[in-house]
């Protein structure tokens, strides 16, 4: 029996580290608390989630850039979502805050952080990519100046690898 839960908690964990992870689909409140599912926002080509709370400064870092990189690719089948995990107790700065940068992106609000323990997120930021079939395909932690340019090519490279199907 050991044997069994050995070897299951072994594969799972290989499934996590090399891919095959699919998103579960979810539904959570925008900023104006409007419902928004998953299905319906997502990209064609792709989809980047980004992990962030109000309260991390690396993560205040990284949403101008990550801005920037929707701007590049909204209009190449890429979808970028913004996906807070403030409590609930912070939740009324989450507007203001996503106002402030100017994003203009989705972000949707997960107070309770539901979806990033399905996922196994346990850092932010945390920055997926999820391919049109809802594979996750690239995961990115943490944030330094520079990142945006390694997501960047790594979204390039998807990009380009779909186009060959």
């Amino acid at each position: 029996m050991k044997t069994i839960i050995f070897y299951t908690f072994l594969f799972a964990t290989l499934n996590l580290t090399f891919g095959g992870q699919k998103l579960p689909e979810f539904k959570l409140k925008d900023i104006n608390n409007q419902w928004q599912k998953y299905s319906d926002i997502k990209g064609q080509q792709l989809t980047v989630i980004d992990f962030w709370a109000t309260w991390c400064s690396p993560c205040a870092k990284a949403l101008p850039k990550l801005n920037t990189l929707y701007e590049l690719y909204k209009d190449k089948g890429v979808q970028f979502i913004g996906l807070n995990i403030d409590s609930p107790r912070n939740s009324a700065k989450v507007k203001p805050f996503v106002n402030s940068y100017k994003i203009k992106y989705p972000v949707l609000k997960d107070p309770n952080s539901e979806l990033p323990a399905q996922l196994n997120i346990s850092s932010i930021p945390t920055l997926l990519i999820i391919d049109k079939n809802n594979e996750i395909i690239y995961r990115h932690q943490g944030y330094r100046s520079g990142d945006e340019d390694t997501i960047k090519a790594e979204i390039e490279k998807l990009l380009s690898e779909g186009s060959n199907e």
